[in-house]
């Protein structure tokens, strides 16, 4: 967990490409967790990577404990495709 944590800050600071890089070699050990999966799943969709991340958030929906967990994932699963829908606001965003 405290790698995921930083994986973040080191998305803030170096780019979500660094953080991406940083979290891939934890995969074989955390893919029972649904965390790691938010994490990459966000990290993708900030790469523009939008079926990685959907694909990601997808398993971390399949993963999560809590009702509360997985409506988390779900509200970023539902931007992504609302932002890759036609017309929605993928282009006006960039």
């Amino acid at each position: 967990m405290v790698t995921l944590n930083r994986a973040v800050a080191v998305a803030k600071v170096q780019g979500p490409a660094a953080a991406l890089a940083m979290i891939e070699p934890l995969a074989p050990r955390l893919s029972g967790y649904f965390h790691f999966f938010g994490v990459k799943g966000a990290l993708l969709l900030q790469l523009d990577r939008a079926e990685e991340a959907r694909i990601a958030f997808d398993r971390a929906i399949a993963l999560a404990n809590t009702v509360a967990e997985a409506a988390h994932i779900r509200m970023q699963l539902d931007r992504l495709v609302k932002d890759s829908a036609p017309g929605g606001d993928a282009q006006a965003s960039r």
